[in-house]
C-alpha cells in the first residue's frame, strides 16, 4: 500500500480524479480525518471536507509507478 496526499479543490477535478482512478483494478481510499471513503465513489467524496488536503491510500504492488504518473496533478508535493 502506498499513500499519497492530494488536492481535490474543485468539482472538475473530483470528476476527472473518479474517471482516473476507475481505469484501475485496485482499491483506493481517501482519508480525511476519522472517514475513510472509497475514492471511486463520486458522492462519498462530495462527503469530505474538500479545502483540505485528503490522503489517498493506494492498495497496489505492481503498478503503482503507473498509478501514480497518472495522478500526479493532483498530488501534493
Amino acid at each position: 500500500m502506498k499513500t499519497v496526499q492530494i488536492s481535490l479543490n474543485s468539482i472538475d477535478k473530483v470528476k476527472s480524479f473518479v474517471n482516473e482512478i476507475t481505469k484501475y483494478d485496485n482499491d483506493f481510499d481517501l482519508v480525511s480525518g476519522r472517514y475513510v471513503i472509497d475514492a471511486k465513489s463520486i458522492m462519498g467524496i462530495f462527503s469530505l471536507d474538500l479545502s483540505k488536503p485528503i490522503d489517498l491510500n493506494i492498495h497496489a504492488d505492481s503498478n503503482i509507478d503507473s498509478i501514480l504518473a497518472a495522478l500526479d496533478s493532483y498530488i501534493i508535493k
